[in-house]
């Protein structure tokens, strides 16, 4: 009886440093740059496109595919890190154990 006490709370005690990893990171902002920072964007922990800031020079309006192109990949790049804040939260919290049944999403 002791032994599903202790676990119980153990898993009580992840559940809840999950739920708070994952407040952290729905209140994060993370940033993605392309162009070698020619274009910089800011997406919210919740995946919101916050701001697109683009440098005067990189706007040509001869151009336009380049600028879309290095605007996609901006956002990919914040994508991406927020994906790997994502990851190192919820490790932290797991302890570095893939896929806990009930506590990943």
């Amino acid at each position: 009886m002791g032994l599903d006490r202790n676990l119980l709370k153990q898993v009580q005690s992840m559940q809840a440093n999950m739920a708070r990893a994952q407040q952290e990171i729905q209140a994060s902002v993370v940033e993605g740059t392309s162009g070698g920072g020619m274009v910089t964007v800011r997406l919210t922990g919740q995946n919101q496109l916050e701001r697109v800031t683009l440098a005067p020079d990189i706007v040509d309006p001869d151009d336009i595919e380049m600028l879309q192109d290095l605007i996609a990949a901006a956002v990919n790049d914040a994508l991406k890190r927020l994906g790997q804040l994502t990851e190192q939260k919820m490790a932290a919290v797991t302890g570095g154990m893939p896929n806990v049944p009930g506590l990943t999403s």
